[in-house]
């Protein structure tokens, strides 16, 4: 099947040629990073998470908000969903993908991974939250390329994919609590340390992972004609309208309880967060552009006539994904370190070589995404035909 990779018109060729100017790009200053050391990165002994960490915590809720395509169609039998499952067990892999780049980038030398096979901790988040990933990756890819080669043969999946495939539905939630709790298991961080941590994690999970679901399928829809059907895309919406809500929700009742409780510790956290502190409001139109930018992309999921335009409809999933991304990015990250336990008020900017390496990374993603498309698309348009000719046949 993957010779379906290597075929398609100039359009696909450009895209391609373009992710991987950004890759090479990306790869030199990472060479930079790898012999100067995290130096070079915004990064500080105040703030030693920065954008790497931020889009690793991203993409972990995006491969999870997967599960919102396969726990309806393979435990409700809902059948709209058959056409996009694929997509989003890929969509799946290429996120976790990611997040394992991420982790090892964000190590300065990547040798530094070893340590965690020659001397595991069991009693390390950061340890189990390595393993659910790994576990989580290989689950996805066997499932979809499995499922992807029993329709181009024809043939019923083998019996020891259903077992997998109901393991990946529990397994979703694991790998996004447990990067919660990375977060919420640090006493020194109160902005961190609270039991909503991992329910936040996972609303905003279900929502942009459904909503990039929704541009992927538009754009299949707008370069290959390949159409997964306005019902998955409806119901893809509505999830996201939920999730949305919710996430939105959480993050007041929060926000209530710590200024309500005029707790220092916590409301200055909250403070830079929302409004700046001492001064320093380098986050505060990140934030509140997030929140303009849910309150727009619900009023155009919740209305039926603009969810059912898939121009406003993909208006509104860039929107919920772009916010989602501050959210879980930056307006995790900056406001945890920031003031610092004992008190330091530390800014951080990303650098320009931080910023080209993520980029690289997002480019890898991009790219083992579109070459799993391409095959998918192949695979279903290859056998959509056969379907066809043999119906002409009688």
């Amino acid at each position: 099947m993957i010779e379906k990779a290597f075929t398609g018109d100039r359009k696909y060729w450009a895209w391609i040629l373009f992710l991987l100017v950004i890759i090479a790009i990306g790869a030199g200053f990472y060479l930079l990073q790898w012999f100067r050391g995290l130096g070079i990165t915004g990064m500080s002994r105040d703030v030693s998470w920065g954008l790497y960490i931020a889009n690793m915590t991203f993409l972990v809720g995006v491969a999870a908000g997967a599960v919102m395509v396969v726990l309806p169609y393979y435990l409700h039998n809902y059948k709209a969903f058959g056409k996009v499952t694929t997509f989003g067990e890929f969509l799946a892999v290429a996120a976790v993908f990611m997040c394992i780049l991420f982790v090892v980038i964000d190590l300065g030398q990547p040798t530094r991974a070893f340590n965690m096979i020659i001397h595991p901790s069991p009693h390390s988040i950061l340890f189990w939250d390595v393993i659910v990933l790994s576990v989580y990756l290989l689950l996805n890819l066997v499932i979809a390329w499995h499922l992807l080669s029993a329709q181009r043969n024809e043939e019923p999946p083998k019996a020891w994919v259903k077992p997998l495939i109901l393991i990946s539905i529990p397994w979703a939630i694991s790998i996004h609590t447990v990067t919660a709790f990375i977060y919420s298991g640090l006493a020194s961080r109160p902005f961190w340390l609270t039991a909503l941590m991992a329910p936040r994690f996972l609303a905003s999970a279900f929502a942009s992972g459904p909503a990039l679901l929704i541009i992927a399928c538009l754009i299949m829809k707008r370069f290959s004609h390949f159409d997964v059907g306005k019902e998955a895309l409806q119901k893809l919406a509505q999830i996201v309208i939920y999730a949305t809500i919710i996430t939105v929700f959480f993050l007041i009742v929060e926000s209530f309880t710590v200024f309500y409780g005029q707790i220092p510790e916590d409301v200055n956290h909250l403070r830079y967060f929302f409004f700046g502190l001492d001064g320093q409001t380098t986050l505060v139109p990140w934030m509140w552009t997030c929140f303009v930018f849910w309150i727009a992309a619900l009023v155009l999921l919740i209305n039926p006539g603009t969810r059912k335009n898939e121009k406003t409809l993909a208006l509104a999933a860039v929107l919920i994904f772009v916010s989602m991304w501050i959210d879980k990015g930056l307006g995790l990250i900056m406001p945890g370190f920031t003031p610092s336990p004992t008190g330091a008020i530390t800014q951080y900017f990303p650098t320009v070589p931080e910023t080209l390496i993520t980029l690289m990374v997002w480019a890898i993603g991009l790219l083992i995404l579109t070459i799993f498309y391409k095959i998918t698309i192949g695979v279903k348009e290859e056998r959509a035909e056969d379907e066809s000719a043999h119906a002409i046949s009688f």
